[in-house]
């Protein structure tokens, strides 16, 4: 399926993940590669173009991944973008009702925390980073941070939030 949206506008919504250590995943074949192993702790955001994904969800990760552990995996899918990956991520949610933006650790290839899209309109991006890290705390061994902190007070911050975003009329 073609994407929903322009791919150019949302590179800076995906860009801003993956300039703090986060892969983006295109296909349902990376997600697999991520989220099928069967050992360590993995970070999967559901990347999108609304208003929480831009206040909350995105700035609340940057910022946990600035942490001392962090998970040994990170990657984002982007709803509205690539289908086929997002579909598969959310098959490895399946108990799980779908939501954009998701924020979601595995272990072993199993959901074990997930901020839904209805915990992140009630949160704060340092809210967010709080409740990750101390997820992060108790289960993770990885070393962080995921980027030095010159990197991650670089990274710029997107606010621009699906309204303004156009539709996708490309092939």
């Amino acid at each position: 399926m073609p994407p929903q949206y322009d791919p150019e506008q949302v590179r800076p919504m995906w860009e801003e993940l993956a300039n703090v250590g986060i892969t983006p995943l295109t296909t349902a074949e990376a997600v697999d590669e991520m989220l099928g192993k069967d050992k360590g702790i993995a970070l999967c955001v559901v990347n999108s173009v609304c208003g929480c994904a831009a206040g909350g969800a995105r700035p609340g990760v940057c910022l946990a991944l600035q942490n001392d552990l962090i998970p040994d995996e990170l990657g984002t899918v982007f709803a509205g973008m690539d289908q086929e990956a997002v579909a598969q991520a959310r098959g490895y949610m399946s108990a799980i009702n779908p939501s954009s933006p998701c924020i979601a650790l595995f272990k072993d290839g199993q959901p074990i925390h997930v901020l839904e899209r209805h915990h992140i309109e009630r949160m704060t991006a340092v809210d967010i980073a709080n409740n990750l890290t101390a997820v992060f705390n108790d289960l993770c061994t990885r070393k962080g941070p995921s980027v030095p902190a010159e990197v991650f007070e670089g990274n710029e911050h997107v606010d621009t939030c699906g309204s303004s975003i156009s539709p996708y009329e490309g092939n």
